[in-house]
C-alpha cells in the first residue's frame, strides 16, 4: 500500500456518518436508570432432550486456541468463564422518564463496566443523542479500554439506546437505519448436524472445524473427511464455510486449503489469532482457492482499519455485541463499503444484528443456528416463527422483527 492509498484509507475511517433523521427531533426523553438484568422470553422455549451425539449440544470437540493444552482440548467449557458469574455476557436495561425502556446485550464482563462506570454518565442524557452518548462512553473509558471488556460494555448500552429510539418512534430499528435494502436476507447455518440442516432447506453451511495443528496429520485428514462428506450431502452448488476459531497457524492454513481445494470452500474463518493482522495479510495474498474471513473478535472501526491496512480479509465479521454496538457497526460497514468488502456479522441472525443486515447494502447474509436435532416438530416451527423464515433459490431466508425497537419479547426475571 503506497502513501496516497494509506492516507485515503485513514481519512475514510475517520469520517462520521451523516446524522439520522430522528436525531433532529426533540425526544423529550431523559435516561433515569441503568441496570444489568437477567431476562427470559415471554414465550418459553420448548423443552426436550436433544438427540444423542448431536453437535449442537455443545459437548463436542471444536478446534480452539487452547487446543495445544490437552487438559482443555475436549470442550470450550473447560476454559471459558463459569456460568452465572459477573464475567458472563450481559443484558442492560435503560429506562427513561416517559416510561420507554430499552434492552441491549453486550459481551463478557461488560456488565461490570456498565454498572461501575457508565451508569453515571448515561443518567440524564437524551437517548436520541446516539452519537454523543457513544462518544462519551468511548472517551471516558479510553484510558483503560479501547478493546475487549470495555467495548463489550459500550455495545450493550448502545443497543439499549437504539431499542429506546425505536420504541419511542414506533419503528423497527432497520427503518431508523434507512429502511430495507433487500426484501429478505439469505442465511447460512452454523454447526455440524449437516443432515438436519440440509433437510431443513439450507444451501449454505458453516462447519465448526474440530481439529487444528495440535492433532497433526491425522487431524487434517479428519477435517478433510468432514468437508468431503458435507459436499457429497449438499451437492455441487451449495456453499460450505469453515469456522476455525483462532486455532490454526499460517502453514497449517495453507496446507489445509490445498487439501480442501477440490471441495470448493467459500471461506475459511478466523484461522489465526485476531491480533495477527500481518499473518492474515500474508494468507490472503497466498491463498487463491478460497476467501479469508475474520473479525468476530475485532473491536471498533480502528481494529478493522488495521485489518484493512494489511489487506487481511475478503469478508469482515464483526459481532454487534462486541464491536461497539449498532452505532459502531454502521461505521465499520461504511468503511468496508468504500473497499467493496462484504460485512457478514458474527451471529448475524440475532434480533439486533438483523436490523443492520437488512438496512445495509454490503451485508448480504445472516448466520443462524438451528435448535439441536431430536425435538418435536413444534421446535422447528417455533424457530421459523421467531426468525420469519421463508424459502427460495438460495435456501433459507430470514428478516428482523417488525416490532418497534430491536424486537425483543422478553421480561426481567
Amino acid at each position: 500500500m503506497n502513501r496516497r492509498e494509506f492516507l485515503n484509507l485513514a481519512a475514510s475511517a475517520s469520517i462520521a456518518l451523516p446524522a439520522l433523521p430522528f436525531q433532529a427531533e426533540k425526544s423529550k426523553l431523559k435516561i433515569t436508570n441503568v441496570r444489568v438484568v437477567k431476562t427470559k422470553p415471554r414465550r418459553p422455549m420448548i423443552a426436550y432432550k436433544p438427540a444423542a451425539g448431536s453437535w449442537s449440544t455443545g459437548g463436542v470437540e471444536v478446534a480452539n486456541p487452547m487446543s495445544i493444552y490437552p487438559e482443555y482440548k475436549a470442550t470450550r467449557s473447560l476454559f471459558q468463564p463459569n456460568p452465572g458469574t459477573p464475567v458472563e455476557s450481559f443484558t442492560v436495561e435503560i429506562t427513561t422518564d416517559k416510561g420507554v425502556t430499552g434492552y441491549g446485550q453486550g459481551g463478557p464482563a461488560g456488565g461490570l463496566v456498565v454498572e461501575g462506570h457508565f451508569k453515571k454518565l448515561l443518567i440524564g442524557e437524551d437517548p436520541f443523542n446516539v452519537e454523543r452518548i457513544w462518544d462519551i462512553l468511548w472517551r471516558s473509558s479510553m484510558s483503560y479500554g479501547r478493546m475487549g471488556v470495555v467495548v463489550n460494555a459500550i455495545s450493550g448500552c448502545d443497543l439499549a439506546i437504539w431499542d429506546i429510539v425505536g420504541k419511542a418512534t414506533g419503528l423497527p430499528v432497520y427503518k431508523l437505519l434507512g429502511g430495507e435494502t433487500k426484501p429478505r436476507v439469505p442465511s447460512y447455518c452454523t454447526g455440524n448436524d449437516v443432515e438436519q440442516h440440509i433437510e431443513f432447506g439450507y444451501k449454505r453451511l458453516k462447519l465448526a472445524i474440530p481439529h487444528g495443528p495440535a492433532d497433526g496429520r491425522d487431524g487434517m485428514k479428519k477435517n478433510l473427511a468432514l468437508v468431503k462428506r458435507t459436499r457429497e450431502l449438499l451437492g455441487p452448488d451449495g456453499d460450505i464455510m469453515l469456522d476455525c476459531w483462532m486455532a490454526w497457524t499460517e502453514r497449517y492454513t495453507i496446507e489445509m486449503c490445498e487439501m480442501l481445494e477440490p471441495y470448493r470452500v467459500y471461506w475459511v474463518e478466523e484461522v489465526l489469532q485476531p491480533h495477527d493482522y500481518e499473518g492474515f495479510g500474508r494468507l490472503a495474498a497466498a491463498i487463491k482457492s478460497t476467501r479469508i474471513a475474520t473479525g468476530e473478535h475485532e473491536y471498533t472501526r480502528y481494529g478493522f482499519r488495521q485489518l484493512l491496512e494489511k489487506r487481511g480479509a475478503a469478508i469482515w465479521q464483526p459481532d454487534i455485541h462486541w464491536c461497539g454496538g449498532m452505532t459502531e457497526l454502521r461505521r465499520i460497514g461504511a468503511l468496508a463499503a468504500a473497499y467493496d468488502i462484504p460485512v457478514i456479522p458474527h451471529g448475524g441472525g440475532s434480533l439486533d444484528s438483523m436490523h443492520f443486515i437488512l438496512a445495509t447494502t454490503n451485508s448480504p447474509w445472516a448466520e443462524l443456528f438451528l435448535p439441536p436435532p431430536g425435538g418435536p416438530p413444534d421446535v422447528l416451527k417455533r424457530f421459523e416463527e421467531d426468525h420469519s423464515i421463508t424459502r427460495g433459490p438460495e435456501g433459507i431466508y430470514t428478516r428482523p422483527s417488525e416490532r418497534p425497537g430491536l424486537g425483543f419479547d422478553i421480561e426481567v426475571v
